[in-house]
């Protein structure tokens, strides 16, 4: 959450005889530089013009009287000095930022701008069907979502929250465990007809696969046979070949239902097709491991403060997956 502290116009008596109390906003908004490395994507984070950010910077540089910023065609960087700076208050604005957040956390009602990042088959498919739920019940936040597959900096961009299907949250973060997932195998009806279902995971190569491309090499999918008591027995690599190929699932499904192939998605992808019948899952007692995360998280960089519209958005997606993607 953003601590915007002193508004975008001068301030009067920018000399050198400046008192640190006039300087706060100009602190902030160097410490916002820094972590945006331009003037351009500086001043849209702060919401004001790029003139009245360059403006602000020269005169804390004035005051300063030493340069903070090295300033070229396509980026910023910070001096020696300039960085001294931003090291010394960066800390002091998070903590004032957090303390403001609490207070306003104190509202009979969670409000405010919540910004959350999310991958695009997933929130298309599952999250997008489920939010008006929360937004009708929640009329004070504004919840704003960006589509993205991407891992995303959340403290540099600006991001409340993100939801991600990994194996492992990043240690620096903190996580919330939404619902397992699996990755499945699936084809339609008509192609497992045409073409017969394989009875082993070597038999995937007379078929055509539809695969996620993660490098330019051989594309391969690894398995591992299930055995009773959940244990995992031998583990296989298949190096796999087809006609079409895309990074998302969702796009993978809807050319499986078409009758292109055998595709490997995630379950919360398989899940509509295989309820419907339209969908069949191949090779059942065999595993597929390392091609998608195995747990949905949602995950936001360590704070000692969770603002209220967070936490309450994080207990909607606890409850709202609760029952996983199973078929």
């Amino acid at each position: 959450m953003n601590a915007q502290l002193g508004g975008p116009g001068p301030v009067a008596g920018t000399g050198i005889g400046m008192g640190a109390e006039a300087l706060w906003s100009h602190l902030h908004w160097l410490v916002v530089l820094s972590q945006q490395g331009s003037f351009t994507a500086a001043a849209a984070r702060l919401g004001v013009s790029k003139a009245a950010m360059s403006q602000r910077i020269a005169e804390l540089e004035r005051a300063a009287g030493v340069a903070l910023v090295r300033r070229t065609t396509r980026s910023v960087r910070l001096t020696e000095a300039g960085e001294r700076l931003v090291d010394h208050t960066r800390g002091a604005f998070e903590h004032i930022a957090h303390g403001f957040a609490s207070v306003k956390d104190l509202a009979a009602e969670p409000r405010g701008l919540l910004r959350v990042t999310a991958p695009v088959a997933f929130t298309r498919q599952q999250l997008m069907p489920r939010l008006p739920r929360f937004v009708r019940a929640y009329p004070e936040i504004r919840l704003e979502l960006d589509l993205s597959d991407r891992m995303r900096s959340l403290a540099l961009e600006g991001f409340d929250l993100a939801v991600r299907h990994v194996s492992a949250p990043p240690e620096t973060h903190v996580a919330w465990a939404l619902a397992p997932t699996r990755a499945l195998l699936v084809a339609s009806r008509d192609y497992l007809a045409a073409h017969g279902a394989p009875a082993t995971p070597q038999a995937l190569v007379g078929h055509n696969c539809l695969h996620y491309p993660r490098s330019q090499g051989q594309p391969a999918w690894h398995f591992v046979r299930r055995k009773r008591g959940g244990k995992e027995g031998e583990r296989i690599v298949v190096p796999v070949a087809g006609g079409f190929a895309a990074n998302n699932s969702e796009m993978l499904r809807d050319a499986a239902l078409a009758g292109l192939g055998i595709a490997l998605v995630p379950d919360f992808s398989a899940q509509s097709g295989l309820a419907s019948g339209q969908l069949q899952q191949v090779l059942t007692d065999w595993k597929s491991v390392d091609a998608f995360g195995e747990q949905l998280f949602a995950i936001r960089p360590y704070a000692s403060h969770v603002p209220r519209a967070v936490a309450v958005f994080v207990e909607f997606l606890r409850e709202s997956f609760a029952k996983g993607f199973g078929p």
